[in-house]
């Protein structure tokens, strides 16, 4: 379909087309917006605020550090492995605005994984956590990284304070295991530096790499997303487009400089990016950065503190907010935005959410590749559960059969995207690029999905056998490759299963080897070479595995009973 067969299917104040001339770059709307919005406050974490002023000064300390205190040039990669802390957006607009790209990295990587994405991306120098400290100095050998930079929890709070943070991090919790990198300069060190130093302006243009943003692959190892600094700015208009759906009082849903945004997903998630960094910035907003949403009892005390109007999250998440038991009695007065993304939306989880905080959860959907958002349901009472609405402005959806045909609205078929968020395609690997793509340039999501005739579309299958925990993509190949691995394994096989909490959770199947294997050995392999969400919850000793002749394993088979 074309993009315009949309225009008249979107809601009040959304407009069909968004102007890519006015940002030249991700470092432009970030300067922009630090000059317009200088006194709002910008990013609180920890009981600290940043200012807009602050955040650009912070930010311009880092770039010239970068630029005059290191030989990196642009283009270069940085890679960022933090969680949300203050210190995660100085880095990422410091290193952008000193030419260089940011390749996000989770900071629940195993060393196997941080060393496939730092050998993959060619990064030269890693801002990181000390809790990491031990991984990194076990990677390092087999990285390029020429050098590191180490936060603190406590850098950006008061000294005493801070002191008093990082000391019950280390000793207390203990939280921060033992190594040794004495290379490592502190990030406090390179804000004090930088700051003697002047930022040297970098010209970036819409063609650009901004950010490498890894996703798993079929095969099962992940691949950089190439996403441009015109795709961040098109995916940040396209949002910003549906923000400006007109409320039942005739006004803008978001408004300038007033809106207190909750950000519990981790901003290395190109999700919270765009929405967090991105939208936010550009509207002057405030973003609460919530460093553990795992400790719920923590993340509703600190609600407790803000009259938030927006709130990004999933399904899993919702769903332990509303079981602690303080929850419902937070102030929802000024919520009018809560987004669910990542993971398919379970509709009790929705209609409890509207019941317990008067605000309609609305979904969305998107890919790595896609700088993430394609489509969003409109706001409000036009929210249709079970689809992901309609594709943002600029973009078109189309599905297509088996040999790449257009299917008639209402028909099932393979979704694909045409949009200016689109990546450029995968980092280094023209083979998995050009499969990407159809020959008329479409994106090929691998989901197979329903345009309705009204133009909603609904997500109905997953061509690939991916898994889906909490928003996370979980790629059988990899967790089967690896647990191949095992010296006690012969053959294993991994599926998704509904789960409550999480929407998905892994399955594991194993045939052993002579003289068996144990579920314990099992778990425990499975936790030293898997991050938390990729861990299979249940795992399954069996004799055979459904096999083609071939000898290719069956999932269909061992999804059916499942």
């Amino acid at each position: 379909m074309h993009a315009d067969f949309w225009n008249d299917k979107r809601p009040p104040g959304v407009p069909s087309q968004i102007d890519m001339s006015t940002y030249k770059s991700v470092v432009e709307v970030f300067e922009r917006s630090c000059k317009t919005f200088a006194d709002r406050p910008a990013f609180s974490n920890l009981g600290v605020t940043l200012t807009y002023a602050e955040l650009d000064r912070y930010s311009a300390a880092f770039a010239a550090y970068l630029q005059q205190c290191t030989d990196l040039k642009p283009g270069e990669r940085i890679a960022v492995q933090m969680p949300n802390v203050l210190q995660y957006p100085i880095a990422v607009f410091g290193a952008l605005r000193a030419g260089l790209i940011v390749v996000n990295t989770n900071p629940l990587y195993t060393a196997r994984e941080m060393r496939h994405q730092f050998k993959d991306s060619g990064a030269r120098a890693l801002v990181y956590l000390n809790m990491f400290g031990k991984l990194v100095q076990e990677v390092l050998p087999d990285t390029g990284l020429d050098y590191l930079i180490e936060a603190k929890m406590g850098d950006m709070l008061p000294t005493a304070k801070g002191w008093l943070v990082n000391t019950i991090v280390a000793k207390v919790k203990k939280m921060v295991p033992d190594y040794h990198l004495p290379q490592a300069l502190s990030f406090k060190q390179v804000l004090r530096q930088g700051k003697g130093h002047a930022l040297k302006p970098v010209q970036a243009g819409h063609d650009d790499i901004a950010v490498l943003q890894y996703t798993g692959g079929t095969t099962g190892v992940a691949k950089g997303a190439m996403l441009t600094h015109g795709n961040l700015v098109a995916n940040m208009l396209q949002v910003l487009a549906c923000f400006s759906q007109l409320g039942p009082d005739g006004q803008k849903l978001l408004k300038d400089g007033q809106e207190v945004m909750i950000a519990p997903l981790p901003l290395y998630h190109i999700y919270a990016f765009t929405a967090n960094c991105m939208c936010m910035m550009v509207t002057g907003n405030h973003n609460v950065l919530i460093t553990n949403p795992r400790d719920i009892a923590g993340f509703v005390k600190e609600l407790k503190k803000w009259r938030f109007s927006a709130l990004l999250g999933l399904n899993t998440l919702f769903v332990a907010l509303m079981d602690n038991p303080a929850f419902k009695d937070l102030d929802f007065s000024a919520l009018k935005v809560t987004n669910s993304g990542g993971t398919a939306l379970v509709k009790a989880t929705a209609e409890r959410w509207e019941g317990l905080t008067g605000c309609r959860i609305v979904e969305g959907y998107g890919l790595t590749e896609t700088s993430p958002v394609a489509s969003t349901n409109p706001y409000g009472q036009l929210a249709r559960l079970g689809t992901v609405g309609i594709p943002v402005p600029g973009t078109a959806f189309k599905v297509t059969d088996d040999q790449g045909n257009e299917m008639p609205l209402g028909e099932r078929g393979e979704l694909c995207i045409k949009g200016p968020q689109v990546m450029k395609g995968y980092w280094q690997r023209p083979d998995a690029t050009a499969e990407a793509f159809d020959a008329e340039g479409w994106f090929r999501t691998g989901d197979i999905a329903v345009i309705d005739p009204d133009g909603f579309t609904r997500i109905v299958d997953r061509k690939k056998d991916m898994i889906i925990v909490s928003g996370f993509n979980v790629y059988p190949n990899e967790i089967e490759d690896v647990v191949m691995a095992h010296p006690k394994v012969a053959a294993c096989a991994a599926i998704g299963v509904p789960d409550e909490r999480s929407g998905e959770a892994v399955k594991l199947f194993v045939v052993a080897r002579e003289g068996g294997v144990t579920l314990e050995e099992l778990k425990a392999y499975c936790k030293a070479n898997f991050t938390g969400y990729k861990v299979p919850k249940h795992i399954v000793l069996r004799d055979s595995l459904p096999m083609t002749p071939v000898g290719k394993i069956l999932r269909r088979e061992l999804r059916e009973p499942a």
